[in-house]
């Protein structure tokens, strides 16, 4: 008998604590057929990506496994007051097509900025909500969800600064300039990550100096003047 993709696990609600299931992909299947520069993954079969948000049938009260597992007394009358009291069960338990991954990130995304959740998982969700878009198509959303994701990456490194471990941050926020056409600025991020001697991730370093022959291209393509940084010495 050939394996279901999916299978399912119990979750205990932060807010409301009611158990409740909701599936996953196993992760023999987890096998990305392309993933993009910006870390955005293909599948054959399921998606993982439609899985990543758990929404408690209950409350309403959508998260991640990197979400905060407690809520204080005043997070939790935020969430009461603005989603909670208007909240109508809904099961998102089972199998899920792109609506209804789409609309399980918009639910998480609005929880973590009602309860002041940590920018690192505020970008994630606007990076994962981008990411749907470009499944689909759609260029013009794709491009909105980048543009509030890029900001919230730009305070994720204003909060943190820049640490051994945040070249991958230092990457994307390069990355997703480039993508949205502020070629400029992604030279000044890309750069970061090849020049400084205190980034020692390997993978980032070189995917860096990757995205920067991209980006050159294109600038040459667009007939765009170079930044110094790009001019052979």
């Amino acid at each position: 008998m050939a394996l279901e993709p999916l299978y399912t696990i119990k979750v205990t609600c932060s807010f409301c604590e009611h158990e409740f299931q909701t599936s996953r992909v196993r992760p023999s299947f987890k096998k990305a057929i392309r993933t993009d520069s910006d870390f955005c993954a293909y599948y054959k079969d399921e998606n993982p990506d439609y899985y990543v948000v758990r929404v408690c049938p209950k409350c309403g009260f959508a998260s991640t496994e990197n979400s905060m597992e407690r809520l204080n007394d005043s997070q939790k009358r935020r969430f009461e007051s603005s989603i909670s009291s208007r909240w109508t069960c809904k099961d998102f338990g089972g199998r899920r097509n792109w609506e209804a991954a789409l609309e399980t990130y918009k639910l998480a995304l609005l929880v973590a900025q009602t309860i002041g959740e940590r920018e690192r998982i505020i970008a994630s969700l606007l990076h994962h909500i981008a990411w749907l878009y470009r499944y689909k198509g759609d260029e013009k959303q794709e491009q909105r969800f980048l543009k509030y994701c890029l900001e919230s990456y730009i305070k994720v490194y204003e909060l943190e600064g820049v640490g051994a471990n945040n070249a991958r941050l230092l990457y994307l926020i390069g990355e997703l300039n480039r993508r949205i056409g502020a070629f400029n600025e992604a030279v000044r991020w890309f750069s970061r990550v090849i020049n400084d001697k205190n980034i020692i991730d390997a993978a980032m370093i070189r995917a860096s100096r990757e995205q920067w022959g991209v980006l050159r291209e294109q600038m040459l393509a667009r007939k765009l003047e170079l930044p110094s940084e790009m001019n052979p010495a």
